[in-house]
């Protein structure tokens, strides 16, 4: 029986780009996963995300975070 992918030499770029495909793309669909699931667990809940920030009280001071490669501040 034949294997399913023909053997590659490790400098094809065809075989350099399925390989990245494959590893990058599972970190892509975990986090489109994970995102799903979590978005349908608040909504299932009834909980915004300005609720969870309103758990902190009115005490809480704004921040500046990074997110997706841009600085942004909470208010």
């Amino acid at each position: 029986m034949e294997p399913m992918l023909p053997p590659h030499a490790p400098t094809d770029p065809v075989w350099a780009s399925v390989v990245a495909v494959i590893y990058f793309g599972s970190f892509i669909a975990t986090g489109i996963a994970a995102r799903a699931a979590f978005a349908w667990l608040m909504r299932r809940h009834g909980v915004d995300l300005e609720d969870v920030h309103a758990l902190a009280g009115p005490n809480r001071p704004s921040r500046k975070v990074f997110l997706l490669g841009a600085w942004r501040t909470e208010d």
